[in-house]
């Protein structure tokens, strides 16, 4: 692995300009409802035509993102970003909410229909994370101030119901063995950066507090020296499939969002702690017979309940290049650069698609494309071209 990083840009910034992009601009637009299509074969056509919530705003996002931080691009380049953002948050905004008496009663449906009838009821509260974060981020490339009140108010909304997630649709029969999951105060640690702007200097600090709390006190298992993907509502271990889990991917793109909140602080035992837990987390579930990283693991070694566990997903990898030049750039800790060399490698030789553009999502243990679409109910517009981003920003730098 060369010491210098730059070289890597083009790479990088044109997988996300030349290939990932445009292929989402040219496939996935619904011009005819409104919003976009998300259940992407591999050449790009459709083959199911739901909406879902987390996936249109994760695009909306997405877009916004680009306009708000290429500022030099050309114009028309530009405002074709801004315009597809505000396609989908159109659609979003028209049919997205469950409508109730007051905004806390408006949480975001699962799914809809292609015309934007609702499918699934909102007992995802991650739909209400991505709105969040697409509403903050066109609000930004905006000013439209509906938009910006429509992510506020969802945020608070979020902070609501963040003790009782899933509300009257959680399958799980109450007192009998309680569980909080890691996903939502991991989300927070960059949602409460994503729509700063909109909110109380004092609620943006609380709300920081209470994650890195969270993510490097509750989460972190110090006996295990890896994160939990669910434990006690006291923070304890619990002996059950649940809190035995781990979810190698989610605990390493938290810790990016760690670093980003300690560079934010100056707090460089922070920072270090971030990178520790990446490494150790990458030596733990790195794939040492056929490379890449396991997607889940039980923490005493037993069969996982997940039949996918040793799949090897996009997300993932990607992620986690985020994390290591994250780590590099923080701290100089070369076993990063070393680490990202070698997930690098993996990544660009399994995941990119040359012959349709864009990249696979599903490999299986031995690397190979399990299934080649290219978008479905849960891979969509976000994690390729947000990596893509982060790294080449981070590969640029000086």
């Amino acid at each position: 692995m060369t010491n210098d990083l730059s070289s890597y840009a083009p790479l990088y910034r044109d997988a996300l300009l030349n290939d990932v992009i445009p292929f989402w601009q040219t496939h996935s637009i619904d011009r005819t409802h409104g919003g976009f299509f998300t259940c992407l074969n591999r050449d790009g056509s459709v083959f199911d035509t739901d909406k879902f919530i987390w996936l249109q705003a994760r695009q909306v996002w997405t877009f916004a993102m680009l306009y708000n931080r290429l500022p030099h691009f050309p114009a028309e380049q530009r405002e074709s970003w801004l315009a597809t953002a505000q396609h989908g948050a159109d659609f979003l905004q028209k049919f997205g909410q469950a409508k109730g008496a007051n905004l806390a009663d408006n949480p975001w449906y699962f799914s809809l229909t292609q015309d934007g009838r609702p499918l699934v009821q909102p007992y995802n509260i991650f739909s209400d994370c991505f709105a969040t974060m697409a509403f903050g981020q066109l609000s930004l490339a905006t000013g439209n101030e509906q938009q910006a009140q429509l992510a506020e108010g969802t945020f608070r909304q979020i902070l609501a119901r963040q003790n009782n997630p899933k509300g009257q649709w959680s399958k799980a029969v109450d007192g009998t063995r309680p569980l909080k999951n890691f996903a939502l105060p991991m989300i927070l640690c960059n949602l409460a950066l994503e729509i700063e702007h909109l909110l109380d200097q004092s609620l943006v600090e609380q709300t920081i507090d209470q994650c890195i709390h969270e993510v490097m006190d509750v989460f972190y298992d110090p006996t295990l020296g890896l994160i939990r993907e669910n434990v006690t509502p006291e923070g304890q271990v619990s002996d059950s499939f649940e809190g035995r889990l781990l979810n190698p991917g989610h605990a390493i793109e938290a810790m990016w969002f760690i670093m980003d909140l300690a560079r934010r602080r100056n707090d460089r035992s922070l920072m270090e702690r971030a990178v520790k837990i990446t490494l150790d987390t990458l030596n733990y579930a790195w794939d040492n017979e056929f490379g890449g990283i396991l997607y889940f693991m039980d923490a005493k070694g037993y069969p996982p309940q997940q039949l996918e566990w040793d799949q090897k997903l996009w997300w993932v990898h990607v992620e986690t290049l985020i994390s290591l030049l994250k780590g590099y750039r923080l701290t100089g800790n070369t076993d990063c650069l070393t680490w990202f060399g070698r997930v690098h490698d993996y990544t660009w030789a399994h995941f990119p698609d040359p012959e349709h553009g864009e990249w696979f999502g599903y490999l299986n243990r031995r690397g190979e494309v399990l299934l080649p679409l290219k978008g479905g109910k849960w891979k969509g517009c976000y994690h390729i071209p947000r990596a893509l981003f982060q790294c080449w920003q981070l590969l640029e730098e000086k």
